[in-house]
């Protein structure tokens, strides 16, 4: 057989014999596939990578703000309130007047010492003179010695009374100046317990107020007796600077430093009283207010950190799961500390760069796939 229609029939055949070995293939291809299992579902995860820069080293404290002084302004002399000078709440400096107490009475007796004074001083003249003609005479022996020495005292009498005229006066003087109050330091008045018209005495139990002087202020609190060391550690080397933040430990309020370090140890509580100044220029810190002390210890170079929330802690103690670049799990145990509540450092275990799990670690186990997750707006790498 020969001709087109012989050549058409090996086509067909050729076609038929392709189809076969296609429909073998397929079959053979899915009986492959259905005998080895799905592959396991990646698992998601979140990721933060460990960064290497320095972190400072921080102990926190609840301490009580402290006034640097709080006065008591009393009246020095008793008598009438005639004007109350300053405005409650009011800031004020020293020298500032505060009230002032009717002024004639003392007054008057300044007058009336004056007075004496030189009615004293009119009766030393005339002692003087008499004195010098009591000696022109004994020379002459027209008076006797007994009268010179006699007149003499009466002239150093009369200088006596004249310098006890002028402590008088004095006195006086400084009675006067005490009817006007001002104030002795710079600070704030608190609310006024007198009011004109009633008469002030210098014991009265109440004042007329109480003036609080706020900068700089103080932050007492107190330290655990473990941390001790440290603490003179860093005074030691220099100024330990000290952060004031709000109740919440969220919003720093003010800067300061550490002033000192109590003298003794409360045995019954095994802590240490310190004290922080700040200059507290803003007057963001109020005395008896409760805030938060951050102490800046020190600052460690070139450290690893990483988020806190990474760390875990198993029987053999602390570990991290660390991202290799296949996307595959694996759990490293690690030698860390934490510094905050974001922040750890580790010194073994993890390198810079280091891709670790900070969320979706329950599920992991060595060697599993993971599915990187973006991290949410809270979470920071490395801390």
């Amino acid at each position: 057989m020969s001709g087109p229609k012989s050549r058409y029939i090996v086509f067909v055949l050729a076609a038929v014999v392709v189809a076969a070995i296609g429909a073998t293939a397929l079959s053979r291809h899915e009986k492959s596939q259905a005998a080895q299992p799905p592959a396991p579902p990646k698992i998601p995860v979140t990721v933060a990578s460990a960064t290497q820069r320095d972190v400072p080293i921080y102990y926190h404290a609840l301490g009580t703000v402290s006034a640097l002084n709080t006065v008591a302004i009393r009246a020095q002399v008793n008598g009438q309130i005639v004007s109350v000078d300053f405005v409650q709440g009011q800031e004020v400096k020293t020298g500032d007047v505060l009230a002032r107490i009717d002024p004639a009475p003392f007054k008057a007796a300044l007058d009336q010492a004056v007075a004496k004074k030189n009615e004293d001083q009119a009766t030393l003249i005339d002692a003087e003179k008499d004195l010098v003609r009591f000696k022109a005479l004994v020379q002459k022996d027209f008076e006797t010695q007994q009268n010179v020495d006699a007149q003499q005292a009466k002239v150093d009498q009369t200088k006596a009374m004249i310098e006890a005229d002028q402590a008088a006066i004095e006195a006086a003087q400084t009675q006067l100046g005490f009817t006007t109050i001002t104030a002795p330091i710079d600070g704030v008045v608190g609310f006024r317990q007198v009011d004109i018209g009633n008469i002030i005495h210098t014991n009265d139990s109440n004042p007329l107020t109480v003036l609080t002087q706020i900068k700089p202020c103080d932050v007492i609190f107190t330290l655990p007796q473990d941390d001790l060391g440290p603490v003179r550690e860093a005074m030691l080397r220099g100024t330990v600077n000290v952060l004031a933040y709000d109740q919440n430990d969220t919003e720093q309020l003010a800067q300061g430093k550490l002033l000192l370090i109590d003298n003794q140890i409360d045995q019954t509580t095994s802590t240490i009283r310190l004290k922080a100044e700040f200059p507290n220029t803003d007057a963001r810190l109020w005395p008896g207010e409760f805030v938060r002390i951050h102490i800046l210890i020190t600052t460690r170079k070139n450290a690893v950190t990483v988020p806190s929330d990474a760390v875990e802690r198993g029987p053999d103690g602390l570990y991290v799961w660390v991202i290799k670049p296949d996307n595959t799990a694996e759990q490293r145990p690690v030698e860390a500390e934490s510094v905050s509540d974001s922040a750890s450092i580790v010194s073994k275990g993890v390198a810079a760069g280091e891709r670790v799990v900070v969320d979706g670690q329950s599920r992991l186990e060595t060697g599993s796939h993971v599915a990187v997750r973006p991290p949410s707006t809270t979470q920071q790498e490395g801390g």
